[in-house]
């Protein structure tokens, strides 16, 4: 089925066309064309359309513990501990249900695909369910219904320090495989189920240098490699993790993953936040990109990254939400200059198109989807539509700018899937978002 879509405005290789034609066929871009009036029959998307956004870096489950950790001042290690207390609640159907209506908010923020960053393998206490991956089916379920695509970055997760303790007692349980083998295998059976699934790729994360022995790094490596998988690690997210493997390896988390040969052209480092001028050489070196996740970074008071000169790597730049503290990529995008802004105390360090850019093609390519962030021929038929006259974007005209500094997720009014129609004049199509985000976090936590 051919379907025309003519878009009042539309971001085509970084400049905003007026009166565009998108012909979209079997979820494929077929033909544009600007400067068009619009078809009889033609299908209408006002106010500015962009390429399909991702979310490059997410915990579903986290989404519980929005507003909850600020009751405290807290942190990150009382932030850590409600975390373990929501994992520790998480069955496959609970889990279904809090990731269907976490990525149908997602989808109502104009993002097409999510990174998940999925370490909760096990039933409590590390038994194995009958299915192994019956969790990470239950994500595949749940971005299925939100009708986002899933680039499902399966976590290898062993240890609980640079050292190698093992996982503490409790929810960390859940998380293990025993070793990098156990990994393997389990991560192969869930691929195998899931080749030929439309909109499913599962990718490869270790989940830290204090989450992985060395020893059991390559294991992870290789099938990543095997398979030509996107490959993530959180990385110098926090000074303590820093000094932790200083401490046990003389050397940075980025030095650890190089001399294991995690860094690549395929690997996304996520946060990079406190990197030495060494780190960046290796980072660059390698093609490694990397993924800020700003409003988690500064809700856990982790610090600011490098993003100038990360930026000018040449690996890609992307954005995620990690916490779901918040779920907006347009606040991703504009912190990581406003951020940038406080550190130099001088504006104008990082344009708009290069910020948006960031959110939509660098984020979709960083999680495995190549053929999508961008408007041309042969692209996914991502398209996004951003409401100009809200109170908030109204009077900034139809540019890069107005999208990235000054518009949020609320202004969304439509997105389109591969050709599917998911969100429509600020209503997706298939969930109640509120009303399940509501349900699925007080069966966890309560009212209270």
């Amino acid at each position: 089925m051919t379907v025309t879509w003519w878009c009042e405005h539309a971001w085509l290789d970084d400049t905003v066309q007026p009166d565009v034609l998108i012909t979209v066929a079997d979820g494929r871009i077929t033909a544009i064309a600007a400067g068009a009036p619009p078809p009889d029959g033609s299908k209408r998307l006002a106010g500015l359309v962009i390429p399909g956004m991702a979310n490059a870096h997410s915990h579903a489950f986290h989404r519980a513990l929005r507003a909850r950790t600020q009751r405290d001042r807290g942190s990150f290690w009382t932030w850590r501990d409600l975390m373990y207390r929501v994992a520790d609640r998480l069955d496959p159907d609970r889990y279904r249900a809090l990731a269907r209506a976490a990525y149908a908010e997602m989808a109502l923020a104009g993002i097409t695909a999510v990174g998940e960053f999925h370490y909760l393998h096990h039933d409590t206490g590390g038994r194995r369910y009958d299915d192994p991956n019956a969790m990470g089916h239950a994500l595949i379920e749940a971005a299925a219904d939100a009708g986002v695509r899933l680039t499902l970055l399966d976590t290898c997760y062993l240890s609980s320090a640079p050292d190698g303790t093992a996982l503490q007692d409790g929810p960390q349980q859940r998380f293990g495989d025993g070793s990098g083998a156990g990994w393997t295998d389990r991560v192969q059976t869930l691929h195998d189920q899931t080749r030929s699934r439309p909109g499913v790729l599962v990718g490869a994360a270790l989940h830290s240098v204090r989450g992985v022995p060395v020893d059991q790094m390559p294991d992870v490596v290789e099938w990543a490699a095997t398979h030509r998988a996107p490959l993530h690690v959180h990385s110098s997210e926090q000074r303590a993790e820093i000094e932790q493997c200083l401490a046990v390896h003389g050397r940075t988390p980025t030095a650890v993953l190089r001399d294991a040969g995690v860094l690549g052209p395929r690997t996304t480092a996520v946060h990079a936040t406190h990197l030495t001028a060494q780190d960046l050489t290796d980072m660059s070196a390698s093609a490694t990109g990397v993924c800020f996740c700003p409003t988690t970074e500064r809700d856990l008071g982790d610090g600011i990254g490098p993003a100038p000169a990360l930026l000018d790597m040449p690996g890609p730049f992307s954005l995620g939400s990690d916490s779901h503290a918040v779920i907006d990529m347009f606040e991703e995008a504009r912190a990581v200059e406003l951020n940038e802004r406080l550190v130099r105390q001088e504006r104008g360090i990082i344009g708009a198109p290069t910020l948006l850019r960031a959110a939509t093609a660098d984020g979709q390519h960083a999680i495995g989807w190549t053929d999508a962030g961008v408007l041309q021929v042969g692209a996914r038929a991502d398209l996004v539509a951003v409401d100009l006259n809200s109170v908030r974007a109204a009077g900034g005209g139809a540019t890069a700018e107005t999208i990235v500094f000054a518009a949020s997720a609320a202004d969304v009014t439509d997105v389109v899937v591969d050709g599917r129609v998911v969100v429509a004049d600020r209503r997706h199509v298939r969930v109640d978002v509120a009303a399940e985000l509501k349900t699925a976090i007080t069966a966890l936590l309560g009212d209270s």
